[in-house]
């Protein structure tokens, strides 16, 4: 019969095995541990409440220059985008018919003042002479009515003056408002009428700009039952401060205050309109600007943030979060979140004051197992995320 060698390092290791069996002690590599976790121990932190809305920015002023006379446009005495006063002429309409309509007026002014003249010598005359029955009086009586009458023509011609000079000065368009001026709609050559309101130029003004942003109205029912439960704190809408978001990204340099919020909610949309009002003295910010705009509705004294690295989520995306207890098990929790603070997550439920969240070694920890707790070490936050 022919037997196989057997290798010495295979023989030695079956007997030191065995040698450990018998002594009643665990192989090294069947020797358990209790692994360590780093927690963070909750405790209630005061953080402000904010909302990230969307809209567009509008200008503070926007005038659309349109004609209040028909006429022939003779010139533009503007640079199209450039920046005009209040009352500085933009355009010259041919002001030749108006001229003579004016002229027309004052000689019709002039004749029912010579008719005012006639009419009252004659009532005068007939008023002494009803008295010795030299006249009749009903003479007496036309008298008067054509004096009344010759004072009426006297008033309508000097109305008519006043109309006539007032659509000659409309052949001056001029700036409603001080602003920056956009495209010319017409030429010179152009005709213009009064009718149809021909739209010739537009002034807005730039500086200060608003921005009118989208709110949901359950997100401001949600708001105002927070703050009639005491939850939150406000100082109210003016002190709001509100940062503005550009569409590349970048976070505006100048910050604004919020206006109002409208009281009527869209029915097609069920939304509200927020305003707000920015400085704009570089003009970066351009009426029809998509912006996002963060602002600070109040402060929440309660609050309970855990940091990012302690909250995962499943496939449904509920928010999860491992707690040690205090038999030093651990626990699964769900969360309900309300948003992000700097590096944390603002937890509405599922926690509470006092419980040690893990937020380091949450690869080694699984539900109902037996871990060693020990204070976390989180790197300091950066400042711009700090400010978030």
């Amino acid at each position: 019969m022919r037997f196989k060698r057997i290798p010495y390092r295979l023989i030695g290791i079956t007997t030191a095995a065995l040698i450990a069996a018998g002594c009643g002690e665990k192989p090294p590599a069947m020797a358990s541990h209790t692994p360590e976790v780093g927690v963070v121990t909750l405790a209630s932190v005061a953080v402000p409440v904010t909302s990230e809305l969307t809209g567009r920015t509008s200008a503070f002023l926007d005038a659309q220059v349109r004609a209040r006379v028909d006429g022939i446009v003779l010139r533009r005495e503007f640079t199209e985008g450039s920046v005009v006063k209040a009352g500085q002429r933009l355009y010259k309409i041919d002001p030749a018919p108006y001229i003579a309509q004016l002229n027309n007026a004052k000689a019709s002014f002039a004749k029912a003042q010579a008719n005012l003249v006639s009419t009252t010598a004659q009532a005068d005359r007939y008023k002494v002479l009803v008295a010795s029955n030299a006249v009749s009086k009903q003479d007496y009586d036309n008298a008067v009515a054509a004096l009344g009458q010759a004072e009426a023509d006297v008033a309508a011609a000097k109305a008519a003056i006043d109309a006539a000079q007032i659509n000659l000065g409309h052949t001056d368009v001029t700036a409603p408002v001080s602003g920056q001026t956009g495209i010319s709609q017409v030429t010179p050559g152009a005709y213009v009428q009064a009718a149809q309101a021909t739209w010739m130029a537009t002034v807005q003004q730039l500086d200060p700009m608003y921005v009118d942003l989208t709110q949901s109205s359950l997100d401001g029912l949600r708001l105002r039952r927070q703050i009639q439960e005491g939850r939150l704190s406000t100082s109210g809408p003016n002190a709001a401060k509100v940062t503005l978001i550009l569409e590349d990204g970048r976070v505006y340099p100048e910050q604004g205050r919020l206006q109002f919020s409208d009281v009527t909610v869209d029915p097609s949309t069920g939304s509200v309109t927020v305003r707000a009002i920015f400085p704009n003295k570089d003009r970066v910010l351009l009426p029809g600007m998509f912006v996002r705009a963060r602002f600070e509705e109040g402060v929440n004294p309660n609050a309970l943030v855990v940091p990012v690295q302690g909250v995962t989520h499943d496939q449904k995306g509920t928010a999860l979060a491992m707690v040690v207890g205090k038999d030093n098990k651990v626990a699964m929790r769900p969360l309900v979140t309300s948003g992000t603070h700097g590096q944390n997550w603002v937890v509405e439920s599922g926690l509470n004051p006092g419980d040690r969240v893990i937020v380091e070694g949450i690869d080694k920890a699984r539900p109902g197992m037996d871990v060693k707790a020990v204070p976390a070490h989180l790197p300091e936050a950066p400042a711009s995320a700090a400010g978030a």
